[in-house]
């Protein structure tokens, strides 16, 4: 009788506990804002150092998240790379290697997205998180290759892109100046009529803030794809006087026979010599990208704004990227593809509720977030996704959970190159065998990547070491359960 009594005790005692801590649970189930750019290199932040072009709105997200300084796509174009990421699978498992969706090659297995959907979540993209053509996807207002699965609802956004109204040039291929502004994927300035809800990106804003005000009660993953500052370079004129006269942009140093240590097949699609961009044209180029940037940032800031107003910043992880990184002329190169450390990393910036802010130099890649937002918001990590999860290095932010980042530049199977970057070294390998020639970069002493190693004879051991690496590396990023490889 006694020992009845005492366990009747025990239960009434314990019950109140359990409510408590499922109380504290729910409290800490994140909602999650996913907010990523496209082409978006990290050096045009001010928050990784750009002195011209503020970004006050991303660097507020820095100034209470973690920073990381060396993170990497696993594709150097919008395609493959949003594929990957929102996978959770590198694109030689997926074979998602061109402007497609995942759906086809992953089944029923649950994308990122997905994923949260499938745990209780409202999930919503607003334009682009997987890949839409830019500019012609937002000129119809079209869903590109996005995935239906992945998202509650989805919310395209609009433009005129290079058909806007205002003063447009075009910059390549169009040395004597009677090119009208084109369209496609072109490199043209257009500095706008009309205010931020003109464009793509205004409307998008607009659109985040209505979800979460409207969603602010729930459990929510928002996905906000802002479009620039991919080109057409567009902004509205107001976010230029920052950047003119264009003539007073400095260009990267540019080192006599720079290429001439490239394997070809590494000398990038889109350079100076071959889109006849004179100094002129290479220097608006850049006021045109950095203006777009600084109109890119204020819509994050109108998103981020929305949370304080809706008195759930304290309940919401931030996630601030790009799907790859952007040449601004570093040898002569512009635009992305290449695997040179301008066009294969990218900024990422994690803010967690609670976490102190911190600058993280441990290596990471964008096929990371899957398994790490999955853990901080407690839902299980799928086991047979390929990224790691970052947990710990915001804690701890000297701590490591990778020895190397891989990336690819898949421009068709014969001519894919691959990228290994550890902690001193960056080892470029074009064609599986190698035979399209090699680069080898002392990241320490030479990070802006001009001296390729690769033939010299005092490194033949280390390219040795970073081919077996490498091959080592492809074994593992084709080891999957989707029954197939690349």
């Amino acid at each position: 009788m006694k020992m009845r009594f005492y366990s009747i005790l025990v239960c009434l005692f314990l019950l109140p506990i359990s409510y408590t801590e499922k109380a504290e649970s729910a409290e800490k189930q994140y909602n999650v804002l996913f907010i990523i750019s496209d082409d978006l290199t990290a050096t045009a932040l001010s928050c990784y150092g750009n002195k011209i072009c503020q970004t006050p709105n991303i660097d507020a997200i820095a100034a209470k998240g973690t920073r990381f300084t060396r993170a990497y796509c696993q594709a150097t174009y919008c395609g493959p790379s949003r594929a990957s990421f929102m996978s959770g699978y590198y694109p030689h498992a997926t074979k998602a290697f061109g402007y497609v969706s995942p759906r086809s090659y992953i089944g029923d297995r649950a994308t990122w997205s997905q994923h949260f959907k499938n745990n209780g979540y409202y999930t919503a993209r607003v334009s682009k998180i997987y890949h839409m053509g830019v500019p012609i996807d937002i000129e119809k207002g079209s869903d590109g290759t996005d995935d239906p699965a992945s998202w509650t609802e989805k919310f395209n956004s609009q433009g005129p892109e290079w058909t806007a109204a205002g003063d447009g040039e075009t910059l390549e291929n169009n040395p004597d100046g009677k090119k009208p502004a084109v369209g496609g994927n072109t490199f043209v300035v257009v500095e706008a009529d009309g205010d931020d809800l003109v464009h793509s990106d205004g409307k998008t804003a607009k659109k985040a803030v209505a979800l979460i005000k409207k969603h602010k009660d729930e459990p929510f993953f928002l996905g906000v794809g802002f479009v620039r500052p991919h080109v057409p370079f567009v902004a509205p004129r107001a976010y230029y006087p920052p950047f003119k006269p264009y003539s007073k942009h400095v260009l990267p140093e540019k080192v006599k026979g720079d290429w001439d240590d490239i394997p070809r097949l590494g000398i990038n699609y889109k350079t100076s010599l071959n889109m006849k961009m004179d100094l002129r044209r290479q220097k608006k180029a850049v006021g045109g990208y950095l203006a777009s940037v600084a109109y890119m940032d204020a819509q994050v800031g109108k998103v981020t704004q929305a949370l304080k107003e809706a008195g759930i910043e304290d309940k919401t992880i931030v996630i601030f990227t790009s799907d790859h990184g952007y040449h601004l002329g570093e040898h002569d190169f512009w635009a992305k593809v290449s695997l040179h450390e301008e066009s294969a990393s990218v900024p990422l910036i994690i803010s967690v509720p609670g976490k102190k802010p911190a600058v993280c130099h441990s290596l990471t890649e964008l096929l990371d977030l899957y398994p790490t937002i999955s853990n901080l918001c407690g839902l299980e990590v799928p086991k047979r996704i390929q990224g790691k999860d970052l947990s710990a290095l915001l804690d701890d932010p000297s701590v490591s959970v990778r020895d190397t980042a891989f990336s690819v530049a898949p421009r068709g199977k014969k001519r894919q190159a691959f990228l290994l970057r550890d902690d001193r070294w960056a080892y470029i390998q074009y064609k599986e065998d190698a035979s399209g020639g090699m680069e080898l970069f002392d990241m320490q002493k030479d990070p802006l990547q001009y001296t390729n190693l690769a033939m010299k004879p005092a490194f033949q051991t280390k390219v040795a070491e970073f081919k077996q690496r490498m091959a080592d590396k492809l074994k593992v990023v084709r080891t999957n359960d989707l029954g197939h490889t690349y």
